[in-house]
């Protein structure tokens, strides 16, 4: 593969030698498609085969920041879709109505943006050839129908000054198949020629069933918000695409009051089923067929793509994540709300209770704010985000299909190879006629499939500078939206606390005046009634030491009475007794006194006589 001649830009089909990294609009008059206005002979001496590159020669006109944007985000997302992967066709499908050959590449201009922050997209204005205008508004969601069958009507209105309408203004009701059908019909006719279409929103089973079956909730409605902005949305991109513009289906779609139901879009059709048979046979092809890739551009834009499409799913979860947060805290909000009204309510105390009710309206217009802001990050940046990780997979559909038309190419190059090879065997066979023409027609298809695969790399360099231009302004314009809303909210929430905060201050101030008159009584009212009750006090505790003293005096006099009474009696009882005792006690001691008195008389009367007798002895 990597000896395998390639094109390069003949002179006529090359971009103008300006550079456009500065985001100018490109400014080619030739066709993007000059193959469909009509058949074109092949010359092969405007052929130029290369074996260093397998893409035209053509410089880079639009230079890309490879920094990682959001390279702070860590959050995973799947966002598998059934639009994910759009319809890849080899060729115009003979049901669809034929294309109008464009004459010039006319680049849109996004107009000025409504008030309404979730009514319109920044898509509202289109400027189309010959400085007119183009704005598509879907509205008035309406049901039609009963049950499982039934399905939702949208009123598509168009506004426009341009020459490809008929008329000014005019509006059709279109139901949400017939905007997969227009897709489909867009997406096999131009997919396979480079160019991106934009991809229709999302099915959800979910979602409509719980409409179909009449469940009436803010679910639902805000489901059904939900399609008809994305429908809107989706009309505005495909409406700024200066090549789908001029489709003659979009045409129809847009200004044809009856238009043939899509039933192609059913997932349980025989289309559904070739679909998924199809995407199953380009998910083989995808991993099966490599392609050598030698040009630098295309290189480093598959690269690019494929880190920005991981960074932005990184992000999108993360808004998400953000979006949850901000309803939850909505509802907790007005949770907190109620709780403090009915506080408030219950609260005897007045003042508080004004204050309290003061914080629970204040809490219920910050709960509002919430919610809006909630609104905001979901249909500003979510709702950016998902569109954009869809109109990447087209990014890359539109890759893939310069692969399969590189594929093709080669496919013919290897069979052309082969039956010149076999031309020289059958050289003296009468079937070398024959040989020579299967080899003049494969000569042809070859040639062909060299100018395909030039046309397509062209035309991807000019829809991928296109995409990325409006990538860059789509952003910017939603995030400035986005941020005007934020800053609105935050003002709005800043000017309820600084109520409160006023409130809560002439509260306190009053309450504090309050406090003080209330001190100064307490005092002057504590100073009578300390005097009064010193008074009291003094008054009868001299009444009690008046008292006191009486009763005193009287119990000291009735004490001494007493006592005298007392002791007299007991001290005539203690005479008494004590002179018995003394009687008695001297009785004794006399009675003893005399026996001893007797008992010495009779020793001294017999010491006496003995002596008396000693004497006379003597």
């Amino acid at each position: 593969m990597a000896d395998t001649p390639s094109l390069s830009l003949s002179p006529s089909l090359s971009l103008p030698a300006a550079q456009h990294s500065d985001f100018q609009e490109l400014e080619d008059a030739e066709d993007l498609f000059p193959e469909l206005a009509g058949p074109r002979e092949a010359d092969p001496a405007r052929l130029h085969i290369s074996t260093k590159t397998n893409g035209p020669k053509q410089d880079s006109f639009f230079d890309d920041d490879t920094d990682d944007l959001f390279a702070e985000a860590t959050e995973e997302v799947s966002l598998d879709s059934p639009e994910r992967e759009v319809l890849l066709s080899d060729g115009p499908s003979p049901a669809i109505t034929p294309i109008t050959p464009p004459c010039s590449v006319i680049t849109p201009l996004i107009g000025h943006a409504h008030d309404h922050m979730f009514t319109h997209s920044s898509f509202d204005e289109v400027e189309v050839e010959g400085g007119g205008e183009v704005h598509i508004s879907v509205s008035d969601p309406e049901k039609v129908g009963d049950g499982m069958n039934a399905y939702m009507a949208y009123k598509v209105t168009t506004k426009t000054s341009s020459s490809l309408f008929r008329l000014g203004e005019f509006s059709v009701r279109r139901r949400f198949s017939d905007f997969l059908g227009l897709h489909s019909k867009l997406a096999s006719k131009y997919l396979h020629v480079g160019c991106i279409v934009p991809p229709a929103p999302e099915k959800s089973i979910v979602g409509m069933t719980k409409v179909k079956v009449g469940k009436e909730d803010q679910s639902s409605n805000d489901f059904v918000e939900k399609r008809r902005l994305a429908l809107e949305r989706y009309l505005m991109r495909t409406a700024q695409h200066p090549v789908l513009l001029k489709d003659p289906d979009l045409l129809q779609f847009l200004e044809s009051s009856e238009l043939p139901r899509a039933v192609s879009t059913q997932a349980l059709s025989g289309a559904g089923l070739l679909r998924m048979v199809n995407k199953a046979a380009d998910a083989v092809n995808k991993m099966t067929i490599k392609m050598n890739e030698s040009d630098a551009w295309f290189e480093e834009k598959q690269q690019h793509f494929e880190n920005l499409d991981v960074q932005l799913r990184k992000l999108h979860a993360s808004v998400e994540s953000l979006v949850c947060h901000r309803k939850e805290l909505s509802v907790n909000t007005a949770q907190f709300a109620k709780s403090t009204a009915m506080l408030g309510n219950s609260e005897d105390h007045t003042a508080l209770s004004r204050a309290l009710s003061q914080l629970a309206e204040v809490e219920e217009k910050m709960e509002q704010q919430h919610h809006q802001q909630a609104h905001a990050d979901f249909y500003f940046l979510s709702e950016l985000l998902g569109d954009y990780v869809r109109l990447l997979a087209a990014v890359k559909g539109v890759f893939e299909q310069r692969v399969k038309t590189w594929q093709r190419w080669q496919d013919n190059q290897v069979l052309l190879h082969k039956k010149r090879e076999a031309q020289v065997k059958l050289h003296f066979n009468n079937k070398v006629q024959q040989a020579k023409d299967h080899i003049q027609e494969l000569e042809v298809k070859v040639q062909q499939g060299e100018r395909d695969f030039e046309k397509i790399s062209g035309s991807i360099r000019r829809e991928v500078g296109r995409f990325e231009r409006e990538r860059v302004s789509d952003f910017k314009k939603f995030f400035i939206k986005y941020l005007e809303v934020l800053v609105s909210t935050q003002q709005q929430v800043k000017q309820y606390t600084q109520q409160v905060i006023q409130y809560t201050q002439q509260q306190v101030i009053q309450y504090t005046q309050v406090i003080q008159y209330t001190q100064q009584q307490v005092i002057q009212y504590t100073q009578q009634q300390v005097i009064q009750y010193t008074q009291q006090v003094i008054q009868y505790t001299q009444q009690v030491i008046q008292y006191t003293q009486q009763q005193v005096i009287q119990y000291t006099q009735q004490v001494i009475q007493y006592t005298q009474q007392q002791v007299i009696q007991y001290t005539q009882q203690q005479v008494i007794q004590y002179t018995q005792q003394v009687i008695q006690y001297t009785q004794q001691q006399v009675i003893q006194y005399t026996q001893q008195v007797k008992q010495y008389t009779q020793q001294v009367i017999q010491y006496t006589q003995q002596q008396v007798i000693q004497y006379n002895n003597r």
